[in-house]
């Protein structure tokens, strides 16, 4: 069975900078894009950055320039780190998992629980 843990949420000040962490686990032979998505109070969740094997970047417009996403494939673990934040980041981030091989499965996707971002003063 895989799992994403995810860890780096919390409160930050507006202009503050955060780091998310996503790493995947279980015996894991390669995985194909993993990302971030988000969700605030209100609206419907949406694609934050995505990353994939070859670290092929895709960023949604409203974080572009202040959101880095990275990924290490030895520690199947995909990074994403929020510069310049504001109150419209926060939401609910949740990390994903595309093409999921393991020795004894493959899974078209995998999510893992959420991490809270507050930006507030």
């Amino acid at each position: 069975q895989v799992q994403l843990v995810a860890s780096g949420g919390g409160l930050v000040q507006p202009g503050g900078s955060l780091r998310l962490s996503c790493a995947a686990s279980g015996s894991i032979f390669s995985i194909d894009a993993m990302g971030w998505y988000r969700q605030a109070p209100g609206k419907q969740r949406e694609l934050v950055a995505a990353i994939t094997s070859s670290r092929t970047t895709n960023y949604a417009d409203s974080v572009k320039g202040r959101f880095t996403i990275s990924r290490d494939n030895a520690k199947n673990t995909v990074y994403l780190e929020m510069n310049s934040l504001n109150p419209e980041d926060t939401a609910v981030y949740t990390c994903h998992a595309e093409n999921v091989v393991t020795t004894l499965h493959r899974y078209l996707e995998v999510w893992g629980q959420g991490t809270l971002v507050t930006v507030s003063s």
